[in-house]
């Protein structure tokens, strides 16, 4: 991650992205760059505006908001007295058969 922050840093300071701004920019901050993924960013990065990535990331960012604030919003429908009984019961005889099978695996360490 470390990598494309400093990518973006170079970027937001109007610098040109290349490998040895990028080796610099890692170094002092106390990073120890790997000079492989250092080429790979910087070669993934030729010919990529990305201003325009930023501008589409943050308008994705801001749509995908509403549809997150609309999911709680559906509730699930309530359920009967009985319904809720029975899955109360189901779900304490699962706790009670997980107790058991800890208690068994204890005994074999």
């Amino acid at each position: 991650m470390e990598y494309i922050y400093g990518a973006l840093l170079l970027h937001s300071t109007g610098s040109k992205v290349d490998e040895a701004k990028l080796k610099k920019v890692l170094e002092e901050a106390g990073a120890t760059p790997d000079p492989a993924r250092v080429k790979a960013l910087v070669s993934s990065l030729k010919g990529l505006n990305i201003d325009e990535v930023l501008k589409n990331a943050a308008s994705m960012a801001t749509m995908a908001a509403p549809a997150a604030e609309a999911a709680p919003s559906q509730a699930k429908p309530k359920k009967k007295k009985e319904e809720k009984a029975e899955e109360e019961k189901e779900e304490k005889e699962e706790a009670g058969e997980q107790d058991a099978m800890a208690g068994l695996s204890s005994l074999f360490g």
